[in-house]
Protein backbone atom coordinates (compact mmCIF):
# COMPACT_ATOMS: atom_id res chain seq x y z
CA UNK A 1 0.00 0.00 0.00
CA UNK A 2 0.98 3.65 -0.21
CA UNK A 3 1.32 5.57 3.05
CA UNK A 4 0.85 9.34 3.30
CA UNK A 5 4.24 10.86 4.10
CA UNK A 6 3.44 14.48 3.27
CA UNK A 7 2.97 15.55 6.89
CA UNK A 8 6.16 13.99 8.24
CA UNK A 9 7.80 14.34 10.71
CA UNK A 10 4.97 13.70 13.15
CA UNK A 11 6.83 14.57 16.33
CA UNK A 12 9.92 14.39 18.51
CA UNK A 13 10.73 10.88 19.64
CA UNK A 14 12.47 9.14 22.49
CA UNK A 15 13.38 5.65 21.30
CA UNK A 16 12.87 3.02 24.00
CA UNK A 17 15.41 0.17 23.81
CA UNK A 18 15.99 -0.89 27.41
CA UNK A 19 18.69 -3.55 27.65
CA UNK A 20 18.91 -4.17 23.92
CA UNK A 21 20.71 -1.34 22.12
CA UNK A 22 23.53 -2.79 20.03
CA UNK A 23 21.95 -6.28 20.02
CA UNK A 24 19.67 -7.96 17.45
CA UNK A 25 16.70 -7.26 19.74
CA UNK A 26 17.34 -3.54 19.30
CA UNK A 27 17.07 -3.54 15.52
CA UNK A 28 14.05 -1.20 15.43
CA UNK A 29 15.94 1.34 17.54
CA UNK A 30 18.99 0.93 15.30
CA UNK A 31 16.94 1.69 12.21
CA UNK A 32 15.44 4.81 13.75
CA UNK A 33 18.81 6.06 14.97
CA UNK A 34 20.21 5.67 11.46
CA UNK A 35 17.29 7.33 9.67
CA UNK A 36 13.65 8.24 9.98
CA UNK A 37 11.39 10.78 8.34
CA UNK A 38 8.48 10.02 10.68
CA UNK A 39 10.15 11.43 13.80
CA UNK A 40 12.90 13.72 14.91
CA UNK A 41 14.86 11.43 17.21
CA UNK A 42 15.93 13.12 20.44
CA UNK A 43 17.46 10.26 22.42
CA UNK A 44 17.56 6.53 23.10
CA UNK A 45 16.68 4.97 26.46
CA UNK A 46 18.84 2.02 27.50
CA UNK A 47 20.33 1.94 31.00
CA UNK A 48 22.92 -0.64 29.91
CA UNK A 49 24.40 1.71 27.28
CA UNK A 50 23.66 5.05 28.97
CA UNK A 51 26.23 7.80 28.63
CA UNK A 52 27.19 7.06 25.06
CA UNK A 53 26.29 8.50 21.67
CA UNK A 54 23.90 6.22 19.79
CA UNK A 55 25.66 6.63 16.46
CA UNK A 56 29.07 6.03 18.00
CA UNK A 57 27.89 2.89 19.78
CA UNK A 58 26.14 1.55 16.68
CA UNK A 59 28.37 2.48 13.75
CA UNK A 60 31.44 4.14 15.24
CA UNK A 61 30.28 7.60 14.07
CA UNK A 62 28.76 10.06 16.52
CA UNK A 63 25.40 11.51 15.44
CA UNK A 64 24.42 13.60 18.47
CA UNK A 65 21.71 11.25 19.74
CA UNK A 66 22.46 10.52 23.42
CA UNK A 67 21.69 7.23 25.14
CA UNK A 68 20.05 7.94 28.51
CA UNK A 69 19.27 5.70 31.48
CA UNK A 70 15.49 6.11 31.76
CA UNK A 71 12.41 7.77 30.32
CA UNK A 72 12.32 10.54 32.93
CA UNK A 73 15.91 11.56 32.13
CA UNK A 74 15.13 11.61 28.42
CA UNK A 75 12.06 13.81 28.88
CA UNK A 76 13.95 16.16 31.21
CA UNK A 77 16.81 16.53 28.74
CA UNK A 78 14.35 17.27 25.93
CA UNK A 79 12.65 19.92 28.10
CA UNK A 80 16.01 21.64 28.52
CA UNK A 81 16.60 21.68 24.78
CA UNK A 82 14.89 23.13 21.72
CA UNK A 83 12.41 20.32 21.11
CA UNK A 84 9.95 18.97 23.65
CA UNK A 85 9.50 15.19 23.43
CA UNK A 86 6.12 14.13 22.04
CA UNK A 87 6.47 10.37 21.46
CA UNK A 88 7.91 7.27 23.07
CA UNK A 89 8.66 4.84 20.24
CA UNK A 90 9.25 1.22 21.16
CA UNK A 91 12.64 0.36 19.67
CA UNK A 92 12.64 -3.19 21.01
CA UNK A 93 12.23 -6.13 18.63
CA UNK A 94 12.28 -9.21 20.87
CA UNK A 95 11.57 -12.71 19.58
CA UNK A 96 7.82 -13.06 19.14
CA UNK A 97 7.26 -9.31 19.44
CA UNK A 98 6.19 -9.47 23.10
CA UNK A 99 6.60 -6.59 25.55
CA UNK A 100 9.06 -7.64 28.28
CA UNK A 101 7.11 -7.47 31.59
CA UNK A 102 9.82 -5.37 33.24
CA UNK A 103 9.41 -2.70 30.53
CA UNK A 104 5.72 -2.13 31.18
CA UNK A 105 6.37 0.32 34.02
CA UNK A 106 8.42 2.48 31.63
CA UNK A 107 5.48 2.72 29.24
CA UNK A 108 3.33 3.89 32.17
CA UNK A 109 6.01 6.45 33.03
CA UNK A 110 6.06 7.79 29.46
CA UNK A 111 2.27 8.12 29.40
CA UNK A 112 2.30 9.93 32.76
CA UNK A 113 4.86 12.35 31.32
CA UNK A 114 2.53 13.15 28.41
CA UNK A 115 4.11 11.11 25.62
CA UNK A 116 2.20 9.40 22.85
CA UNK A 117 3.32 5.77 22.47
CA UNK A 118 4.04 4.10 19.11
CA UNK A 119 4.69 0.37 19.25
CA UNK A 120 5.57 -2.20 16.62
CA UNK A 121 5.21 -5.15 18.99
CA UNK A 122 2.75 -8.01 18.61
CA UNK A 123 1.49 -7.21 22.11
CA UNK A 124 -1.08 -4.51 21.38
CA UNK A 125 -0.49 -1.89 24.06
CA UNK A 126 -3.69 -0.05 23.16
CA UNK A 127 -5.66 -3.15 24.21
CA UNK A 128 -4.04 -3.35 27.65
CA UNK A 129 -6.87 -2.02 29.87
CA UNK A 130 -4.53 -0.34 32.37
CA UNK A 131 -2.32 1.29 29.73
CA UNK A 132 -5.37 2.39 27.73
CA UNK A 133 -6.94 3.94 30.84
CA UNK A 134 -3.70 5.75 31.65
CA UNK A 135 -3.49 7.09 28.09
CA UNK A 136 -7.07 8.37 28.28
CA UNK A 137 -6.39 9.96 31.65
CA UNK A 138 -3.31 11.81 30.39
CA UNK A 139 -4.72 12.74 26.97
CA UNK A 140 -2.25 10.78 24.84
CA UNK A 141 -2.64 8.07 22.19
CA UNK A 142 -1.22 4.58 21.87
CA UNK A 143 -0.67 3.47 18.29
CA UNK A 144 -0.03 -0.22 17.56
CA UNK A 145 1.69 -0.25 14.19
CA UNK A 146 1.53 -4.03 13.84
CA UNK A 147 -2.23 -4.35 14.11
CA UNK A 148 -3.66 -6.08 11.00
CA UNK A 149 -5.44 -3.71 8.63
CA UNK A 150 -9.18 -4.27 8.08
CA UNK A 151 -9.79 -7.09 5.59
CA UNK A 152 -11.79 -4.73 3.36
CA UNK A 153 -8.58 -2.74 2.76
CA UNK A 154 -6.43 -5.73 1.80
CA UNK A 155 -5.50 -6.92 -1.69
CA UNK A 156 -5.48 -10.42 -3.10
CA UNK A 157 -2.83 -11.41 -5.64
CA UNK A 158 -3.96 -10.51 -9.17
CA UNK A 159 -0.79 -10.93 -11.33
CA UNK A 160 -0.60 -7.16 -11.93
CA UNK A 161 3.04 -7.50 -10.83
CA UNK A 162 3.68 -8.48 -14.46
CA UNK A 163 2.93 -4.87 -15.47
CA UNK A 164 5.88 -3.56 -13.46
CA UNK A 165 8.75 -2.62 -15.77
CA UNK A 166 11.08 -1.19 -13.11
CA UNK A 167 14.02 -3.38 -12.18
CA UNK A 168 12.95 -5.19 -9.00
CA UNK A 169 15.74 -6.02 -6.54
CA UNK A 170 15.05 -7.98 -3.36
CA UNK A 171 17.48 -7.63 -0.45
CA UNK A 172 17.15 -11.00 1.28
CA UNK A 173 19.22 -12.43 4.11
CA UNK A 174 20.64 -15.64 5.48
CA UNK A 175 19.01 -14.91 8.86
CA UNK A 176 16.61 -12.57 10.63
CA UNK A 177 17.91 -9.33 12.19
CA UNK A 178 20.89 -9.41 9.85
CA UNK A 179 20.68 -5.89 8.37
CA UNK A 180 18.46 -6.33 5.32
CA UNK A 181 16.47 -3.13 5.85
CA UNK A 182 19.54 -0.99 6.48
CA UNK A 183 21.19 -2.35 3.35
CA UNK A 184 18.01 -1.81 1.34
CA UNK A 185 17.91 1.88 2.34
CA UNK A 186 21.61 2.30 1.61
CA UNK A 187 21.12 0.66 -1.77
CA UNK A 188 18.36 3.16 -2.62
CA UNK A 189 20.73 5.97 -1.63
CA UNK A 190 23.58 4.54 -3.71
CA UNK A 191 21.37 4.03 -6.75
CA UNK A 192 20.19 7.64 -6.61
CA UNK A 193 23.77 8.87 -6.26
CA UNK A 194 24.63 6.87 -9.38
CA UNK A 195 21.88 8.57 -11.38
CA UNK A 196 19.09 6.01 -11.08
CA UNK A 197 15.66 6.78 -9.71
CA UNK A 198 14.75 4.32 -6.96
CA UNK A 199 12.02 3.54 -4.45
CA UNK A 200 12.05 1.30 -1.40
CA UNK A 201 9.19 -1.07 -0.63
CA UNK A 202 9.27 -1.71 3.12
CA UNK A 203 7.91 -4.93 4.54
CA UNK A 204 8.09 -4.42 8.31
CA UNK A 205 7.07 -2.08 11.09
CA UNK A 206 10.46 -0.38 11.33
CA UNK A 207 10.35 0.77 7.70
CA UNK A 208 6.93 2.30 8.43
CA UNK A 209 8.39 4.05 11.47
CA UNK A 210 11.17 5.35 9.24
CA UNK A 211 8.59 6.91 6.93
CA UNK A 212 8.80 4.68 3.88
CA UNK A 213 6.25 5.67 1.23
CA UNK A 214 5.33 2.21 -0.07
CA UNK A 215 5.07 -1.01 1.85
CA UNK A 216 3.26 -3.38 4.16
CA UNK A 217 3.84 -4.95 7.55
CA UNK A 218 4.16 -8.51 6.38
CA UNK A 219 3.86 -10.36 9.67
CA UNK A 220 0.71 -8.44 10.62
CA UNK A 221 -1.17 -9.74 7.56
CA UNK A 222 -3.75 -12.52 7.28
CA UNK A 223 -1.90 -15.17 5.29
CA UNK A 224 -4.33 -15.16 2.34
CA UNK A 225 -3.48 -11.51 1.64
CA UNK A 226 0.31 -11.49 2.15
CA UNK A 227 1.13 -12.10 -1.51
CA UNK A 228 -1.47 -9.61 -2.68
CA UNK A 229 -0.20 -6.89 -0.36
CA UNK A 230 3.41 -7.44 -1.48
CA UNK A 231 2.31 -7.28 -5.10
CA UNK A 232 0.18 -4.18 -4.52
CA UNK A 233 2.97 -2.31 -2.72
CA UNK A 234 5.48 -3.00 -5.50
CA UNK A 235 2.93 -2.19 -8.19
CA UNK A 236 1.96 1.07 -6.42
CA UNK A 237 5.60 2.19 -6.27
CA UNK A 238 5.92 1.51 -10.00
CA UNK A 239 2.54 2.96 -10.99
CA UNK A 240 3.00 6.21 -9.06
CA UNK A 241 6.74 6.88 -9.33
CA UNK A 242 7.95 4.91 -12.38
CA UNK A 243 11.44 4.46 -10.84
CA UNK A 244 14.32 2.78 -12.61
CA UNK A 245 14.71 0.43 -9.66
CA UNK A 246 12.41 -0.80 -6.88
CA UNK A 247 14.29 -2.21 -3.88
CA UNK A 248 12.29 -4.64 -1.74
CA UNK A 249 13.18 -5.15 1.92
CA UNK A 250 13.47 -8.83 2.84
CA UNK A 251 12.06 -10.56 5.91
CA UNK A 252 13.66 -13.42 7.85
CA UNK A 253 15.30 -15.93 5.54
CA UNK A 254 14.18 -18.87 3.47
CA UNK A 255 15.58 -21.44 5.89
CA UNK A 256 14.99 -19.66 9.21
CA UNK A 257 12.74 -21.99 11.25
CA UNK A 258 10.69 -19.11 12.71
CA UNK A 259 10.80 -16.41 10.00
CA UNK A 260 10.74 -17.89 6.47
CA UNK A 261 9.27 -14.69 5.01
CA UNK A 262 11.57 -14.63 2.01
CA UNK A 263 9.35 -17.13 0.21
CA UNK A 264 6.41 -14.73 -0.05
CA UNK A 265 8.64 -11.96 -1.34
CA UNK A 266 10.12 -14.15 -4.05
CA UNK A 267 6.71 -15.52 -5.03
CA UNK A 268 4.75 -12.26 -5.10
CA UNK A 269 7.28 -9.50 -5.86
CA UNK A 270 8.98 -11.68 -8.50
CA UNK A 271 12.31 -9.84 -8.25
CA UNK A 272 14.66 -9.64 -11.23
CA UNK A 273 17.75 -9.90 -9.04
CA UNK A 274 18.56 -10.73 -5.42
CA UNK A 275 21.15 -9.18 -3.10
CA UNK A 276 21.92 -11.45 -0.14
CA UNK A 277 22.87 -10.07 3.28
CA UNK A 278 25.06 -12.37 5.39
CA UNK A 279 26.72 -12.29 8.83
CA UNK A 280 29.65 -14.73 8.51
CA UNK A 281 30.41 -14.75 12.25
CA UNK A 282 26.98 -16.16 13.10
CA UNK A 283 26.76 -19.90 13.59
CA UNK A 284 23.12 -20.41 14.66
CA UNK A 285 19.93 -18.66 13.64
CA UNK A 286 19.31 -15.55 15.72
CA UNK A 287 17.46 -16.52 18.88
CA UNK A 288 17.60 -20.24 18.14
CA UNK A 289 20.76 -21.88 19.46
CA UNK A 290 21.17 -25.39 18.12
CA UNK A 291 19.70 -24.45 14.73
CA UNK A 292 22.83 -23.89 12.62
CA UNK A 293 22.65 -21.47 9.71
CA UNK A 294 22.99 -23.36 6.43
CA UNK A 295 26.05 -22.60 4.35
CA UNK A 296 25.68 -19.58 2.14
CA UNK A 297 26.16 -21.69 -0.98
CA UNK A 298 23.08 -23.73 -0.06
CA UNK A 299 21.06 -20.63 0.70
CA UNK A 300 21.96 -19.14 -2.68
CA UNK A 301 20.98 -22.38 -4.37
CA UNK A 302 17.61 -22.40 -2.58
CA UNK A 303 16.87 -18.78 -3.49
CA UNK A 304 17.74 -19.32 -7.12
CA UNK A 305 15.67 -22.50 -7.37
CA UNK A 306 12.62 -20.85 -5.81
CA UNK A 307 12.88 -17.58 -7.74
CA UNK A 308 14.38 -18.65 -11.05
CA UNK A 309 16.58 -15.56 -10.76
CA UNK A 310 20.19 -14.98 -9.72
CA UNK A 311 21.72 -13.80 -6.51
CA UNK A 312 23.96 -11.08 -7.94
CA UNK A 313 25.89 -9.83 -4.88
CA UNK A 314 26.63 -10.52 -1.22
CA UNK A 315 26.44 -7.74 1.36
CA UNK A 316 28.31 -8.29 4.61
CA UNK A 317 27.11 -7.75 8.16
CA UNK A 318 30.36 -7.37 10.10
CA UNK A 319 28.98 -8.08 13.58
CA UNK A 320 31.53 -9.80 15.83
CA UNK A 321 34.29 -9.29 13.25
CA UNK A 322 37.39 -7.26 14.04
CA UNK A 323 38.29 -4.65 11.38
CA UNK A 324 41.10 -6.81 10.01
CA UNK A 325 38.70 -9.76 9.69
CA UNK A 326 36.26 -7.94 7.41
CA UNK A 327 38.51 -8.08 4.33
CA UNK A 328 39.30 -11.72 5.04
CA UNK A 329 35.58 -12.54 5.27
CA UNK A 330 34.91 -10.69 2.01
CA UNK A 331 37.66 -12.60 0.19
CA UNK A 332 36.38 -15.91 1.53
CA UNK A 333 32.78 -15.22 0.48
CA UNK A 334 33.88 -13.97 -2.93
CA UNK A 335 35.96 -17.07 -3.59
CA UNK A 336 33.18 -19.39 -2.42
CA UNK A 337 30.35 -17.75 -4.36
CA UNK A 338 32.03 -16.04 -7.30
CA UNK A 339 30.01 -12.91 -6.49
CA UNK A 340 30.95 -9.32 -5.61
CA UNK A 341 31.00 -8.83 -1.83
CA UNK A 342 30.90 -5.52 0.04
CA UNK A 343 30.27 -4.21 3.55
CA UNK A 344 27.54 -1.53 3.19
CA UNK A 345 28.38 0.25 6.45
CA UNK A 346 32.13 0.54 5.93
CA UNK A 347 32.52 0.93 2.17
CA UNK A 348 29.15 1.60 0.60
CA UNK A 349 27.39 -0.28 -2.17
CA UNK A 350 29.22 0.82 -5.30
CA UNK A 351 29.99 -2.77 -6.31
CA UNK A 352 26.32 -3.71 -6.05
CA UNK A 353 25.18 -0.68 -8.05
CA UNK A 354 27.73 -1.51 -10.74
CA UNK A 355 26.34 -5.04 -10.95
CA UNK A 356 22.75 -3.82 -11.10
CA UNK A 357 23.72 -1.28 -13.75
CA UNK A 358 24.09 -4.17 -16.17
CA UNK A 359 20.30 -4.60 -16.00
CA UNK A 360 19.22 -0.99 -16.69
CA UNK A 361 20.97 2.30 -17.45
CA UNK A 362 19.97 5.67 -15.92
CA UNK A 363 17.31 7.37 -18.03
CA UNK A 364 16.14 4.20 -19.73
CA UNK A 365 12.38 4.30 -20.19
CA UNK A 366 10.63 2.00 -17.70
Amino acid sequence: MQWDTAALPEGNAIIYCEGAFGTPNGKTAHGLVRRTRRYQVLSVVDSRSAGGDAGELLDGRANGIPVLPDVASAVAQADRGEHRATHLVMGLAPDGGRLPPECRRDVFAAIALGLHVDSGLHDYLSEDPELAAAALRHGVTIRDVRKPPPVRELHFFTSKIEQVTSLKVAVLGTDSAVGKRTTAWLLVDALKQAGFSAELVGTGQTAWMQGVRYGLILDAMINDFVSGEIEHAVWSAWHNARPDVIVIEGQGSLMNPAYPGGYEILAAARPDAIVLQHAPARRDYDGFPGYPIQRIERQIEAIEIVSGKRVVAITLNHENLRPEQIEEAKRDLGERTGLPVCDPLTEGLGAVVKTLGQFRRPGEVA
